[in-house]
């Protein structure tokens, strides 16, 4: 069972989502997102340890740890994200190293991955019949990334926004206020960048083949 690898090999576990952002309800799960580290002799068969988990714990999902760097080379926001988790609720050796390196991923890639990202989610919502939550957490989206370029790190604690965007997700703000908002924000990340031109590739590197020099 795929299932396997997750609590027993896992190197990082955080809580991402609404709670994390400091957006919850009553109503809101516990999403938990995290890293584990496959043993390195599974590597030497045929058959390939999974790049990713579900569960074993509702809404837990977790990528194996060089499918997660690979994705926070490319910026991915999501992934970004889980290292500025505020929440850490497991950090063995492998993840503590992880997370001290976290800035090594960081690159000018984010101002189109954030973006785009937004972009797209944006196209598919209908404005005769907006998806209030989803809209929200475009916009936090964008407040996220847009922290990231000006600062070099997303902003994940939404507590200076946390009204204005509870109030879109509840549908109190026209759509037409939204749009306008997400305008802004996008337009903002023309602007100077905090972050350099590439991530450090080979610190990244030098950290997973420490990894895999540990987990033989």
């Amino acid at each position: 069972m795929e299932t396997r690898f997750v609590p027993d090999h896992l190197a990082l576990s955080v809580v991402a989502g609404s709670r994390a952002y400091g957006l919850e309800t009553e109503d809101s799960d516990v999403d938990r997102r995290g890293v584990f580290v496959a043993p390195t002799p599974l590597f030497w068969r045929l058959a390939k340890p999974p790049t990713h988990v579900e569960g074993p714990l509702p809404e837990q999902f977790s990528w194996e740890v060089e499918r997660f760097c690979g994705l926070a080379l490319e910026a991915n926001p999501t992934v970004l994200e889980c290292l500025w988790s505020p929440i850490v609720e497991h950090a063995a050796p492998a993840g503590e190293d992880l997370l001290a390196i976290r800035r090594a991923f960081l690159s000018r890639r984010a101002h189109q991955t954030f973006t785009g990202y937004t972009d797209a989610q944006f196209r598919r919502l209908d404005p005769g019949r907006p998806k209030w939550k989803q809209a929200m957490h475009m916009i936090r989206l964008l407040l996220s990334g847009l922290h990231l370029v000006r600062h070099g790190e997303p902003l994940v604690r939404m507590d200076d926004h946390r009204d204005r965007l509870l109030a879109v997700r509840r549908g109190e703000i026209s759509w037409s206020e939204v749009q306008r908002w997400r305008a802004e924000l996008t337009a903002c990340f023309d602007g100077t960048s905090a972050l350099p031109a590439q991530p450090d590739r080979q610190r990244v590197e030098d950290y997973l083949a420490t990894v895999r020099k540990a987990a033989l």
